[in-house]
């Protein structure tokens, strides 16, 4: 199955009570390149991330954006700093003996100094936020993943039909081939009957250039392995696994066999048909770099 390398998804909800926003972005990357954006607090979620969606995206740059938010207050922790206080019974007491005053020293007094009170939150369940970003974080991968799948096929169609028009252009150039070599030994005895006028000529020199010109210009060998590429580019294309870096290198092998016959070109109509087979190479080059 072919997978572009661009998609997006994106979950809100909550879970538990947990309200969850994350976005997944990808495009194509030669390597997987991972970035997250995370609210303050949240940084111990980007590795989890990370390795997460890495077992299901093997290529392509990822762009994570996440915001966690608790739906409910969640329950907080008041501290007494007892030597504090210690402190201002003491005060409080030493005023009272040295100016005569009457009173209780009571809670309601005491806690009027607010710096005897630490208030901090209760410790984040870390496995609990896991839990419920990984259940978002697969939705949205899910909706990623189909994206990119959908994508994949077009870009599998484009290229199918792009290598169908290659081989035709092939079948034209194994075409072409022989009369090269017919035209070559047509014009080679016109040159010689014109040098020696009315002189006979050696028929067997002429055979003999003409066997080494043919084996010079002989683009059999080089078409052969390009239908060869082309059967398993098809064949690649209906993998399961990750193929863009395997379509790169057969992609590489059939630029060398096309400029391979381009350099043995004599024949005009065969040099304009190696231009457009390149053209149509490079088409299906620009597709490939999107494909995971």
């Amino acid at each position: 199955m072919v997978k572009s390398m661009t998609g997006f998804g994106r979950f809100d909800g909550i879970i538990e009570d947990i309200s969850v926003t994350i976005e997944i972005k990808t495009v194509n990357h030669r390597y997987f390149d991972f970035s997250c954006r995370t609210g303050r607090g949240y940084g111990f979620l980007e590795e989890k991330l990370k390795n997460y969606i890495q077992a299901k995206i093997s290529r392509g740059k990822v762009d994570v954006s996440l915001t966690v938010v608790y739906t409910d207050d969640s329950p907080c922790i008041v501290e007494v700093n007892n030597s504090l206080v210690d402190g201002y019974i003491a005060a409080l007491n030493g005023i009272k003996e040295k100016y005569s005053l009457s009173g209780e020293i009571t809670p309601t007094l005491i806690s009027r100094f607010n710096d005897i009170f630490t208030v901090r939150k209760q410790p984040a369940d870390e496995e609990k936020i896991w839990r419920c970003v990984k259940e978002g974080c697969d939705n949205a991968l899910e909706n990623l993943l189909n994206m990119r799948i959908v994508e994949g096929e077009r870009l599998k169609n484009d290229i199918l039909e792009k290598a169908g028009n290659i081989l035709e252009l092939v079948s034209k150039i194994e075409e072409k081939s022989p009369e090269t070599v017919v035209t070559y030994r047509e014009r080679l005895e016109q040159k010689l009957r014109a040098l020696l006028e009315n002189n006979t000529f050696d028929d067997q020199r002429v055979l003999t250039e003409t066997a080494i010109f043919a084996d010079k210009v002989a683009v059999d060998e080089e078409t052969v392995r390009l239908r060869s590429h082309f059967h398993q580019l098809e064949v690649t294309l209906n993998s399961n696994e990750a193929i863009g870096r395997k379509l790169d290198f057969l992609l590489q092998e059939m630029n060398r066999e096309i400029n391979t016959i381009g350099s043995k070109a004599t024949n005009s109509d065969i040099a304009h048909i190696v231009v457009d087979v390149k053209s149509e190479l490079e088409k299906i080059r620009e597709q490939i770099q999107n494909i995971e």
